[in-house]
């Protein structure tokens, strides 16, 4: 199995293609550091934090005054963030008004959006290409069963994934310690369970990439298994594409008239909607959404491997 994984990563990493990803995404990351820089050096940045936390606070207190529909997650939120500002302000906590090193890589996480359309085209072509290229013979005649073969590709997907999205992770921090200096808060405070917690930066920073690769593995998943099912690499990338775009827009256009939208893949895949308390469909837990993208899971891939191995590649 890990000869065929290895097999896999080499043919993947054969491909011209498969460079410019990586340097694309390095890029976009190079500009939103460099547009970052230019927009906070023609600021002086002489704002007194403790004034920028009252005003802060003094705005979520307003919405909780204006927002006679506010959702009960949502409201749990903002009295989180209160409780944290009063908390830097009662135990002189200061808050970083000008951007630094942690700060820039956790700007710099919706940049992994990218790095989705990039696992989307490996994963619908993974496969599918095989079939394209005639190739898959040469798979198939060999002593190895076609669930191994299948998940052999499935796993260079995923490790894919992890790849650009460490690479993404470092790269943001070497770029932010270089543009912005390493001084900042070593800490991130947190509302938890009606306390103030303190966790440490970088564990909550590998947390939330960690919650967005979730994201993007879904979605390199459904695309895996169009792939697996329809042998047509560009009908998997450009369905799968489609839905990334427009997905998310139309469940949430469906969530505001119906709770059985918090049952669609597309209201789950964001786990980051549960650390602002802003729950797509009311009532919905971290715990539901885990349940429902693991059911998709589970779907996605007995009916990659289900066609598969019953699929004739004799002609």
């Amino acid at each position: 199995m890990v000869g065929l994984i290895q097999n896999e990563w080499i043919k993947l990493f054969k491909r011209p293609g498969t460079y410019v990803m990586a340097a694309v995404l390095l890029l976009f990351i190079t500009a939103f550091a460099a547009f970052t820089k230019y927009e906070t050096s023609k600021q002086a940045h002489e704002t007194n934090w403790k004034q920028e936390v009252q005003a802060e606070t003094a705005l979520y207190q307003k919405q909780l005054a204006e927002s006679a529909g506010i959702t009960k997650e949502k409201k749990e939120f903002i009295e989180g963030q209160i409780a944290v500002n009063e908390c830097r302000l009662a135990e002189n906590k200061p808050v970083d008004t000008a951007p630094n090193m942690w700060s820039f890589v956790e700007s710099a996480n919706d940049i992994l959006q990218f790095a989705g359309l990039f696992i989307i085209v490996i994963a619908g072509g993974i496969v599918a290409s095989e079939f394209s290229w005639g190739t898959v013979k040469l798979l198939l005649i060999r002593p190895i069963s076609r669930s191994k073969v299948l998940l052999s590709k499935y796993a260079t997907v995923v490790l894919f994934g992890l790849f650009l999205t460490m690479l993404a992770f470092l790269f943001s921090v070497v770029i932010g310690a270089l543009l912005f200096g390493i001084e900042g808060e070593s800490v991130h405070l947190a509302y938890n369970g009606g306390q103030i917690v303190e966790q440490n930066i970088l564990f909550y920073l590998l947390k939330l990439y960690g919650l967005n690769m979730l994201d993007l593995l879904m979605m390199a998943t459904m695309a895996f298994m169009i792939s697996a099912v329809f042998r047509n690499s560009s009908l998997a990338i450009g369905i799968s594409l489609f839905l990334l775009f427009t997905g998310p827009n139309v469940t949430y256009l469906l969530s505001m008239r119906y709770d059985w939208a918090k049952y669609l893949l597309f209201a789950n895949t964001d786990l980051t909607q549960f650390q602002t308390g802003d729950a797509m469909v009311e009532g919905m837990t971290i715990g539901f959404s885990l349940t429902m993208l693991a059911l998709y899971f589970a779907f996605f891939q007995l009916l990659a491997f289900g066609v598969f191995q019953k699929r004739d590649v004799a002609a």
